[in-house]
């Protein structure tokens, strides 16, 4: 059964009108473009590229890249936010995962980091959908301790020598250009260098599809560099800048994860809401009985002050007051509540929330991941408490 039709969100402060036709334009979209073939991308747990180049044709890939490389030039994240927020509504996030990567996470290393000389060899590109981003952080051995990555780039003359292996690289399949968290010494934080490696180099593979148990529609893969010769302008950045520039974009990677979270949050509700209204036990719907209704009013209590703290959140961030903390407390409160309204949507649907035949069982399973990725959120809980004194 195809997910019931979720009413508009009602207007918020955060958004002007600019933002509200915006999120129009991206909602017929998605009906157009990404709802219809959906469910094949699922089976082929890859998008096509040509997603890439329509989304950039209408506006809808790295807004924020200069308009003198075919971007956008608006340097406003609301818009980012926008895109979230509608990909979870739709409830297709995941065939957009890889799309979110390159505008969102990967689009700021190159405009922050990059040279002149290398924007104008890959904005172009990056702007139109023609050559699609991917960062490679995570390792076989290394998950959220960004400080133990084992992956090496040696200099040698005018390249250097890339030896390692990336896992868990969402639009690892796709992806042309890969911004590799590479060891260019032993220095624990200042031995990480960023360095892009092109689709065509020798000694650049890819494994298959990493089996998941859910988000089908999102590419993810293991990444091998071996003896990998890397060009020097192909640097980002400075040498041993690596551990800061992965640093300072882990705010908004973590904010946007809670962006999605909570308005999936939103749609899960109301899809479990409409349900309980129509289903029947013993007579009358099953939302009429004292537990669906205390339940229903907890999760709806929690959704309602989460998206208040999240809404907080995005506004600081835009105001440059947003701490690594209020970040790491957004992303773990979100993902940890996502869990909980699917699951309890699981349970009011019954036995049908264990089928493919309503949406809810989707949202379950791919709920889960929020948990882990982006920092696990044992890692968020260790990054709050330090800053208590802990």
């Amino acid at each position: 059964m195809s997910a019931p039709a979720i009413p508009a969100p009602a207007r918020r402060e955060l958004f002007e009108d600019e933002h509200e036709a915006y999120r129009e334009s991206f909602r017929s979209f998605l009906n157009a473009e990404v709802v219809p073939n959906y469910a094949q991308w699922t089976k082929d747990c890859l998008v096509p590229r040509e997603l890439y180049t329509k989304a950039a044709a209408h506006g809808f890939l790295g807004v924020d890249i200069p308009e003198q490389y075919g971007g956008g030039g608006i340097e406003d994240w609301r818009f980012n936010v926008v895109l979230a927020e509608e990909g979870a509504r739709a409830n297709v996030a995941d065939a957009l995962a890889g799309l979110m990567i390159h505008s969102d996470i990967v689009v700021p290393y190159i405009l922050e980091a990059a040279d002149d000389a290398q924007k104008e060899r890959w904005l172009p590109g990056i702007a139109s959908g023609e050559r699609l981003l991917a960062v490679a952080m995570t390792e076989p051995g290394t998950g959220s301790d960004l400080a133990g990555i084992k992956t090496r780039a040696v200099r040698d003359g005018d390249h250097y020598v890339l030896n390692g292996s990336k896992t868990f690289i969402t639009g690892g399949i796709n992806a042309d250009l890969v911004v590799v968290a590479a060891r260019t010494s032993d220095d624990k934080h200042g031995g990480l260098s960023m360095i892009v490696v092109e689709r065509e180099m020798d000694g650049f593979t890819r494994g298959p599809q990493i089996d998941k148990l859910g988000q089908h529609a999102s590419d993810t893969c293991e990444l091998f560099f071996d003896d990998v010769r890397v060009p020097v302008e192909n640097l980002l950045g400075a040498e041993g800048s690596g551990f800061m520039q992965l640093v300072s974009r882990l705010v908004p990677e973590r904010l946007i994860l809670g962006v999605a979270s909570i308005a999936a949050c939103e749609v899960c509700l109301d899809m479990t809401l409409d349900y309980v209204k129509s289903r029947k036990a013993f007579g009358k719907p099953i939302g009429s009985f004292q537990n669906t209704r205390f339940t229903m009013a907890e999760l709806k209590t929690k959704v309602d002050m989460t998206r208040c703290f999240v809404d907080r959140s995005v506004q600081r961030y835009l105001d440059g007051t947003c701490t690594v903390e209020e970040a790491a407390m957004c992303k773990f409160v979100t993902t940890d509540l996502l869990c909980e309204v699917t699951d309890t949507g699981v349970q009011m649907h019954g036995g049908y929330g264990y089928t493919t035949e309503y949406p809810i069982g989707k949202a379950w399973v791919d709920a889960r991941v929020g948990r882990i990725y982006a920092g696990t959120n044992e890692i968020m809980k260790e990054l709050i408490g330090r800053t208590m004194g802990l």
